[in-house]
Parts: C-alpha cells; structure tokens; sequence
C-alpha cells in the first residue's frame, strides 16, 4: 500500500482483485526474496503534502525506527495505527512519495469497509521474519 500514491517511475497500475495475473505462480526463490517483518507503530502522522498518505514510524528490531509512507489516511487515524503490530515488506527499495522517503511498505487488505493494516494480534519482538 505505501507506493501506491505519488510514487515516481513507469511501474503499471495494480491488477484489482478480481482481475486474473498472467502468471499466477512465483518461485518460492522469488518469494524468498521478500523480507516480511513484524513491526510495532510507534509514531503516526498525516503525510505534510498528500490527503491520502499516512508517515508512519515503525520499530522493525533496527537502531531506530523506519520511516513508511502509507496510503490509508482515508481509513485511520493516526493514534489508531499507534501501538499495532503490523506486516512490513522491509527488504523494499527506498522511494520518495510525494517528497518523503518510504523506506518499506505496509502490507494492508482492501476490506468491505475500509483498508486494513494485515498485523499481528499476539506479543511478537518487533523485527521478527514472516515465515
């Protein structure tokens, strides 16, 4: 969900869920490749030039939390993300959204109502791998 608004560069738009992807299958060295984190929200705040991003600061087990941009202001509040544990692709290349450096993305489902963040409702170590 965090690069999917202002992100620069020539990438298509994302297929919608019920459109069929023209290979469904991946590798599971290709899946490999993704570094899936637990992460605990430690600081949220509306993104200073963007309506639908959120500047998140999450504890993902490193010296200092990482910054991730994410595109559900439309959905949460700031407080609400504080304190949850959520799922962060941490292993993606930095990118500038609307001039603030994302440096991972939050994984999220677009639900009936809202999106929502995909997270953890047990104790978990922030930084802990997905498996």
């Amino acid at each position: 969900m965090s690069n999917s608004d202002g992100a620069a560069g020539g990438t298509a738009p994302a297929p919608s869920p019920n459109q069929p992807v023209a290979n469904p299958f991946l590798a599971i060295e290709d899946f490999q490749k993704v570094e899936l984190k637990a992460g605990r929200v430690v600081a949220a705040e509306p993104h200073p030039s963007a309506d639908r991003l959120l500047v998140l600061q999450v504890e993902l087990g490193e010296e200092k939390p990482r910054q991730i941009v994410a595109g559900i202001r439309a959905h949460w509040a700031p407080e609400a993300l504080v304190g949850r544990t959520i799922i962060v692709v941490a292993n993606l290349k930095p990118a500038m959204l609307r001039g603030v450096e994302s440096r991972g993305m939050l994984l999220a489902v677009r639900g009936v109502e809202k999106v929502i963040p995909l997270g953890l409702d047990g104790d978990v170590i922030p930084g802990t791998r997905v498996t």
